[in-house]
């Protein structure tokens, strides 16, 4: 299999015509093409001329799912026996998922009174002492971690509904802080 970069509206675009869960992006492109065996034999320099046309990977939106799946089977996951150090996890999972949309994600994240994420632990600690700023691992973000199960909860369902994972994904993740 390989890769392929593709703007960004055009992701969308092909994102948007997935008929059932789980459907590739090669599936979808076929179907919209209406590709067939005789199109596999077109001459190797029209593949090149289209991949020199796009800009961003094509990532199947099944792979995201399928991590967040494999992190909460994994032993890793199992072994955290604090609400936060689960919290801690699934953020650096998702940040390693979809940088940039973590990043969207977190953006519009914050409370009435405080900020949530920030590069750093001064920008956290100005908006309230008791704050206990925590890096998260893997990523350049820091959070706050004093806060109830709950409010973890919904910041991790926003940012993953920000990433455009499925709800219901959402919702069992959260389920499991």
């Amino acid at each position: 299999m390989k890769t392929i970069e593709v703007d960004e509206d055009l992701y969308r675009y092909i994102a948007s015509h997935t008929q059932h869960i789980g459907e590739s992006a090669s599936d979808i492109l076929r179907r919209m093409l209406k590709f067939t065996a005789e199109c596999a034999n077109a001459p190797a320099a029209n593949i090149e001329n289209l991949s020199k046309k796009v800009s961003k990977a094509v990532e199947r939106p099944q792979d995201k799912v399928r991590a967040v799946r494999e992190l909460l089977l994994s032993d890793e996951y199992a072994e955290q026996k604090k609400a936060v150090n689960r919290f801690m996890l699934i953020l650096s999972t998702l940040y390693s998922l979809d940088a940039s949309a973590f990043e969207a994600g977190t953006e519009s994240l914050h409370g009435r009174t405080r900020t949530y994420f920030a590069g750093d632990e001064q920008t956290l600690l100005q908006n309230g002492t008791q704050t206990k700023p925590k890096h998260v691992p893997g990523t350049p973000y820091w959070v706050i971690t004093n806060t109830n199960t709950g409010r973890k909860r919904s910041m991790v369902e926003h940012i993953m509904l920000a990433m455009q994972l499925p709800a219901e994904l959402a919702e069992r993740v959260c389920g499991t802080i």
